[in-house]
């Protein structure tokens, strides 16, 4: 059972002001995962018309976080350590759906990957993020 509840995690969503221009929706979550829709708007978009790499990156961060989150609870201050980024396809005007899992949740660090697909499921990145844990 995870250890946040859904109202708790869409709080988290609206609370961080750092996020908030980004839109992200909770879509999804279980126990050490969480899936969040990037809802399309033009301000995600570099010169060219497609999506920045900063949103990509910044949605597997948060839902990393979150997915953190359903495991350790909503007060965790746990903090991004390391992350790497492969960006396999480019978006233009479409939804992106970023969902995330904990692979290893150490004593001090935890492991876990982010996918970001478009709404036909096509991946557009895959990364490996590396959390540290604050307690």
């Amino acid at each position: 059972m995870p250890a946040a509840t859904d109202p708790e995690l869409r709080q988290l969503l609206t609370q961080v002001s750092s996020i908030k221009h980004y839109g992200f929706q909770l879509h999804s979550f279980s126990d050490g995962e969480c899936t969040i829709l990037v809802p399309f708007h033009k301000d995600l978009e570099r010169p060219g018309g497609i999506v920045g790499g900063q949103v990509f990156m910044a949605a597997s961060d948060v839902a990393m976080w979150l997915a953190i989150i359903t495991r350790l609870g909503p007060r965790d201050g746990s903090v991004t350590a390391e992350m790497k980024t492969n960006f396999l396809s480019g978006a233009r005007e479409e939804d992106i759906f970023c969902h995330a899992r904990v692979l290893k949740l150490g004593r001090r660090l935890i492991y876990g990957v982010g996918e970001c697909r478009n709404g036909d499921g096509k991946l557009l990145t895959h990364s490996t993020i590396t959390y540290i844990r604050a307690d």
